[in-house]
């Protein structure tokens, strides 16, 4: 177990972060302001190329998947994890408890501003939210997600090279040195992201679990609840992570993804069971009908700003996310093939959000249409947490369905933070090997400062919009960064396997040989391997 550590690069990352709350905290309003007139100038200019980048993504790597490329195995060993346990950790890592928030009262918001020039407060709003909800959340965002993960995973088990972090694997490609001043602003680029993104999501997420339980329980929701399960969650997060990924974050991860089955079955089966059914069937095939013109919608005529506001906004978040779940996910995929990983990423993970976000969010809009709660009213009030309690009021055994919203909710924060410790102590650790993990107390000092700085945001006041805000602007060189990667993975497949066929490609790959020695076939089509 390697115990190098990155000093300068943690250094540098954790000064650019209180930099950044120090301003927050000093001049709120000043810094609310410039990172929002950044973020609309950036989605703007970037914003056609945000999602062209995405589509052609969902392309690529169908293409990859189909073809013969699909077959290239990631190292020699068996897959350390089992089918459910590989795919609740990368389910539980890549969404976390915004999915939570966000599956009851997304569709509500796309009622007032829909998209595609739909009328708002229609009929065609109404049918066109949850499928739009569902798009956010489905196989473009998880592309996303893979266009990291692959290449590291090809970087790491294919080509056999050291380090777990973006700078080692653009260090690989480009020839730039790890630790020059390129490859340190791109980590410190990376800790950034993972500080803004998670420190957003335990500040939404937090205050609605304090809102939920305090409801359960008829106290008041309190400043000191909320670092009470701040603390409750970095204490189930950090032992997670100082017993390692095989013994923690897969178990809890496991738990996570069947408690989420259960209160599905449990909502589907308690409340407007041939709604639900009926509505995301519905929204299923909207989406599928729809997915083009979603993925490519700019809206220039109509200049409504839905684009830039959710679809462009969504996949910069989505790609602040990227790193740190794509680290993970090559982490957890040895053994597997290309083609597993893609359609796990892609089929699996949006599978699991379609049926998450189709039956709660179905749930919640049934309850809209039946008079029973004005979602789309409340929301409007700024009453969103509110309306979420009211919604779960009206299932039988509600305050059963409201604790394991809780526990879910918790849970998902946990293996979310669990994983992005894991992947910043990667990155602080240099040449981490394909089966070395970053030492215990490394990732223990990222668990701490992944709950302090949030704590620090919450006890000062700071606005949590501003940082989320600053987190996404970092999304867009994080996409150059993401093509740059992307093109020398095509590169490195087409060196090492564009004249091996097909059925031959797992030969190769078990032969551990390095995939960039020059190779030729001889008479009979066998591959002949050629010493340098």
């Amino acid at each position: 177990m390697s115990r190098k550590v990155d000093k300068l690069l943690i250094s540098v990352s954790i000064a650019l972060v209180v930099i950044v709350v120090g301003a927050l905290y000093l001049q709120p309003e000043q810094s609310q302001t410039v990172a929002s007139l950044i973020f609309g100038k950036l989605t703007t200019w970037f914003g056609s190329v945000v999602l062209l980048f995405t589509f052609l993504g969902v392309l690529l790597l169908t293409f990859v998947a189909t073809s013969k490329y699909g077959r290239i195995r990631l190292g020699n060993e068996q897959p350390e994890y089992s089918n459910f346990k590989w795919v609740s950790m990368m389910i539980a890592c890549g969404l976390g408890s915004a999915t939570v928030y966000w599956a009851f009262i997304e569709w509500a918001y796309y009622i007032q501003t829909p998209g595609l020039g739909i009328e708002a407060n229609s009929q065609k709003a109404f049918e066109m939210s949850l499928p739009y909800n569902m798009f956010h959340w489905g196989v473009s965002a998880w592309t996303l997600y893979a266009l990291v993960g692959l290449p590291i995973c090809y970087h790491l088990y294919v080509r056999k090279n050291t380090g777990l972090s973006l700078s080692a694997i653009v260090s690989s490609i480009t020839g730039i040195k790890q630790n020059g001043v390129f490859g340190r602003i791109i980590d410190v680029i990376f800790i950034f992201i993972c500080f803004g993104g998670l420190s957003i999501t335990l500040g939404v997420s937090v205050p609605l679990v304090n809102n939920v339980l305090s409801n359960v329980l008829g106290i008041e929701p309190t400043f000191t609840m909320n670092i009470v399960l701040i603390l409750i969650i970095s204490i189930v997060y950090s032992l997670s992570s100082y017993v390692g990924l095989q013994k923690g974050m897969s178990n809890i991860a496991n738990l996570t993804t069947k408690l989420a089955l259960v209160l599905c079955v449990g909502i589907l089966v308690l409340g407007p069971t041939t709604f639900i059914i009926a509505n995301t069937t519905n929204s299923l095939g909207l989406m599928i009908q729809n997915f083009v013109q979603m993925s490519l919608f700019t809206d220039p005529i109509g200049k409504t700003g839905f684009p830039q506001s959710w679809t462009i906004f969504y996949w910069l978040y989505w790609i602040t996310y990227a790193p740190f779940t794509g680290i993970f996910i090559a982490k957890v995929s040895k053994g597997r093939t290309l083609r597993s990983v893609i359609i796990n990423t892609l089929v699996s993970g949006s599978a699991g959000c379609f049926l998450f976000f189709g039956i709660i969010g179905s749930l919640t809009i049934e309850r809209h249409l039946a008079g029973l709660v004005d979602v789309v009213g409340m929301l409007g009030a700024g009453q969103d947490n509110a309306a979420i309690i009211s919604v779960l009021q009206t299932l039988p055994f509600s305050s059963g369905f409201m604790i394991l919203f809780c526990a879910i909710s918790v849970l998902f924060l946990a293996t979310t933070l669990d994983g992005a410790a894991f992947t910043m102590a990667s990155t602080a650790t240099p040449k981490l090997q394909e089966n070395e993990e970053p030492h215990p107390v490394n990732r223990l000092f990222w668990c701490v400062m992944l709950a302090l700085v949030p704590l620090t945001m919450i006890f000062i006041g700071a606005n949590l919009d501003t940082i989320k805000t600053s987190a996404i602007i970092t999304g867009v060189p994080i996409v150059f960064i993401m093509m740059v990667m992307i093109i020398g993975w095509m590169r490195w497949m087409v060196k090492d396997f564009g004249d091996v066929p097909s059925d031959q490609i797992p030969e190769v790959c078990a032969s551990g040989i390095k995939q960039s020695q020059p190779r030729a076939l001889d008479e009979n089509g066998q591959v002949i391997h050629l010493s340098k």
